[in-house]
């Protein structure tokens, strides 16, 4: 019946559409795949990519669409909500209205469609997170957020699929870039340092940092500058961002009134035959166990939740020293797209240990959700 509801204004052919293919298997690909593939953007290869992805995308696509007409406890009906709903069934009707991909001019025409579905998609998270801070305000307190797991996992796999997408859509258009900059393939460093990338990850931080508290401990990297390996700078840069950006904050709130000068953030970088593991280690005052299981929860952030201060958040405000809460399980989410994962240690008193392991073989498919 809920979901009877949900659908309301859309049209029978429409949700017929998408039940159908939202009943398809999808196709997942590699790292190595994607590098192997991009590294000769001929047109032949980029008609096929596009009648891959004029296959692929509606499919991915319509799954999300189904999950977010079906959710639990009522999340379904909140406004941010219905709105990511509705920009996924639009995407849906680009890609099944698009003739079939015969030519290169077809192609570009389609890789123009693609780019302005990514750009449509771009505050899926933010608006995703108001939806759920909506339903949180209005949920019984007796609710123990540790039990609403269909939440949690309906979350993890939405977020993860997006990733796939905006993945293959901008490794894609990427590809045809006239000029790509040295050693990359769309979106895919071949030599990328992870030296480099945490370094200015945490400038970046702590430039936030600075901003909001008006100084910021120090961050002492180690590792060789010169050691590289295939992967996306973007989604490195993204989760050693939010690992140091909660670190320096931990640091800073815990040293604030204290008259001894804030210890560094500390990222040690290490290379092993399997995995590139990234280590950002603070003093900033660690964990508790039992606040320990709840960090890589969407529902929960020692953060002030934004609707208790302004009753309609500015999507394009910018990022905060802590957000919606959404960093860690992201974070977890990218490194898990390509074989890797994330994992949060803490001596409560003392400090916290995140290790970031990515898998140097990129040969691990896609996770599809």
């Amino acid at each position: 019946m809920a979901t009877k509801k949900a659908w309301e204004g859309i049209s029978k052919g429409v949700i017929e559409e998408v039940q159908k293919w939202g009943s398809l298997k999808q196709t997942g690909v590699s790292l190595r795949y994607m590098m192997e593939f991009g590294s000769r953007p001929t047109p032949r290869n980029l008609l096929i990519s596009a009648q891959f992805l004029h296959k692929e995308l509606p499919i991915r696509i319509a799954r999300r669409a189904l999950e977010l007409e079906s959710l639990p406890h009522g999340l379904s009906f909140k406004p941010a909500i219905l709105k990511v709903r509705d920009w996924y069934l639009d995407s849906f009707r680009d890609l099944r209205s698009f003739p079939s991909i015969k030519d290169n001019i077809d192609e570009l025409d389609f890789t123009q469609m693609i780019k302005l579905i990514k750009v449509r998609h771009n505050n899926v998270v933010p608006m995703m997170a108001l939806g759920v801070q909506q339903w949180k305000k209005d949920l019984n307190p007796k609710l123990v957020y540790e039990d609403l797991d269909e939440i949690h996992q309906f979350l993890d796999r939405f977020y993860l699929s997006r990733i796939g997408i905006r993945m293959l859509i901008g490794q894609h258009v990427a590809l045809h870039d006239p000029d790509p900059p040295p050693d990359c393939v769309g979106y895919i460093h071949t030599k990328m340092s992870p030296v480099e990338v945490a370094r200015s990850a945490s400038e970046d931080a702590r430039s936030i940092c600075l901003r909001e508290y008006g100084s910021a401990p120090d961050v002492n990297i180690y590792g060789d500058p010169n050691f590289t390996f295939p992967y996306v700078p973007t989604h490195l840069h993204l989760m050693v961002f939010e690992l140091v950006k909660n670190s320096l904050r931990a640091v800073q709130e815990q040293y604030m009134d204290s008259d001894k000068v804030a210890p560094p953030v500390r990222i040690i970088v290490a290379d092993g035959l399997e995995d590139v593991t990234i280590k950002v280690s603070d003093e900033g005052g660690g964990i508790s166990r039992s606040g320990l299981s709840k960090i890589f929860t969407y529902l929960y952030s020692t953060a002030k939740n934004p609707l208790d201060e302004q009753s309609e958040i500015d999507l394009d405000t910018a990022t905060t020293m802590a957000g919606y809460g959404y960093g860690l399980p992201i974070s977890r989410l990218y490194a898990r797209y390509f074989g890797g994962d994330l994992q949060i240690i803490s001596m409560e008193g003392y400090g916290t240990d995140a290790y970031l392991h990515l898998s140097r073989l990129g040969d691990s498919q896609e996770p599809l959700p």
